[in-house]
């Protein structure tokens, strides 16, 4: 069960006061990813949660296989999915074979590998508040580092004021996790009568059915959309998890603190996938950190880059945001009629090869040219800002 307090008893000690070079703010994909750029530079890195690491999964937790082995966390993986189908009421079900797969994988599992490649990064369970200037508020006392990271997720919390649902650009999703070995698949079940602006899915993982709904308007609820989709697929509705997340890019940076992950909108409109988007953009985040560490720009420069970075993408999120709002207004026998067309293998390769094209995982490769296992440690008061 997942235990949503921090740290406890004797281990609740003071924050108060501490400074450290980089503070990320949340440990899951984006953080971690940030966390894992920064290994052997020689800075004092200290990733903030309000969970311990891997802790609490908040998604169907598969991603595009390349992207496994580029962060190098295969021994997380639980079921290769090598297509993927879509249902629709009046035309059955179609199935594409993909270019590339669909890992299902065990959230713990990954998150830990991530952190073990961390390198002398620490991590203390906090809940944090926001911040003023370069100061942190959490709930163990105030933390102070030059150069921050939010990577907590959608509420942006070192963003003032916080979004809140339903005036915010945000989905919802909400899924079970029945034990049932059925599924060789990613199934993606398109039924107005079912979600009114979303889909349904069936991710298997190994023994386990990830079962569940996502509507694209936040005033919709999905419990019961869930219940009813694990009731057609007959298993049973127990291990609830959800989340509320982005479908529109928001800032890379707000002031002094750099946004990644779901705090930035980087979750794919469309899909709603943000696990690779969250790897992707925590490297980049992360590179342009350690550039600033290393002395080779400042802080402001660096924001500029990683925004400049962020920004070049937005074309294909806005094309993905457009697709979200077109085909739940298609009419039912024209989006049946689509999926079929659009299974011929030349059309599947080039609309998945686009698709993962725009968060690619070469980026994980390390750039050419050597570099120093250690960093130049650094000072706060000679930190370039």
């Amino acid at each position: 069960m997942t235990r949503r307090a921090t740290a406890r008893g004797a281990a609740r000690t003071s924050l108060d006061g501490r400074r450290a070079d980089v503070i990320v703010c949340g440990a899951s994909f984006a953080g971690l990813s940030v966390a894992r750029e920064l290994a052997g530079a020689g800075a004092d890195v200290l990733v903030l949660d309000r969970y311990e690491i891997g802790e609490r999964a908040t998604s169907a937790c598969a991603v595009p296989t390349p992207w496994m082995a580029a962060m190098g966390v295969e021994a997380a993986a639980r079921q290769v999915l090598p297509g993927m189908s879509f249902t629709t009421p009046r035309g059955g079900r179609v199935r594409y074979a993909l270019p590339w797969s669909w890992t299902a994988f065990d959230y713990r599992t990954l998150c830990q590998l991530l952190w073990e490649q961390c390198g002398d990064a620490r991590f203390e369970t906090a809940t944090v508040h926001g911040r003023t200037g370069d100061t942190v508020h959490t709930d163990r006392g105030d933390l102070t580092a030059p150069l921050l990271v939010d990577a907590a997720g959608w509420r942006r919390v070192l963003t003032t004021p916080h979004v809140q649902p339903p005036d915010a650009a945000l989905s919802r999703g909400l899924e079970v996790h029945p034990h049932d070995p059925q599924g060789t698949d990613l199934d993606v079940y398109l039924d107005r009568d079912l979600i009114r602006r979303g889909y349904g899915w069936s991710v298997p993982a190994a023994g386990e059915r990830r079962v569940g709904t996502l509507s694209y308007d936040p005033r919709d609820h999905v419990k019961q959309p869930t219940r009813r989709l694990a009731q057609e697929l007959d298993v049973e509705t127990v291990r609830y998890q959800g989340n509320w997340f982005p479908h529109a890019l928001q800032q890379a940076t707000t002031g002094t603190a750099f946004c990644v992950g779901d705090s930035a909108g980087h979750c794919f409109p469309l899909s709603g996938e943000g696990i690779r988007t969250a790897f992707y953009f925590g490297i980049a985040c992360g590179r342009e950190l350690r550039t600033v560490i290393d002395g080779d720009q400042t802080r402001e420069q660096a924001a500029d880059r990683y925004t400049a970075f962020h920004e070049r993408h937005r074309a294909a999120f806005t094309r993905a945001a457009r697709l979200q709002r077109l085909i739940p207004a298609l009419p039912p026998p024209i989006l049946s009629v689509l999926l079929r067309t659009m299974s011929v293998q030349f059309v599947v390769d080039r609309a998945f090869g686009w698709y993962l094209q725009q968060a690619h995982p070469s980026l994980a490769a390390r750039p050419p040219g050597p570099r120093a296992p250690h960093g130049r440690p650094i000072e706060h008061a000679t930190l370039p800002r």
